[in-house]
């Protein structure tokens, strides 16, 4: 089994774990029925609307 030849320094251990808990930020449009704020790829929550058909009921 392979072994580390030097140790890691406490500063580049960090900065790999700070990456990994880092959120991913999605990115936002609008929908193109109602207009409201939604993320790409999702269904509209305030219509319900994907690709120009009704996939889920309106949130009221």
């Amino acid at each position: 089994m392979a072994s580390p030849k030097n140790k890691k320094s406490k500063m580049r251990k960090r900065q790999r774990v700070a990456q990994l808990e880092k959120p991913i930020l999605a990115t936002t449009g609008t929908c193109p029925e109602c207009g409201a704020v939604k993320q790409s790829h999702r269904a509209c929550p305030k219509c319900g609307m994907y690709n120009g058909r009704k996939v889920v009921a309106a949130a009221e």
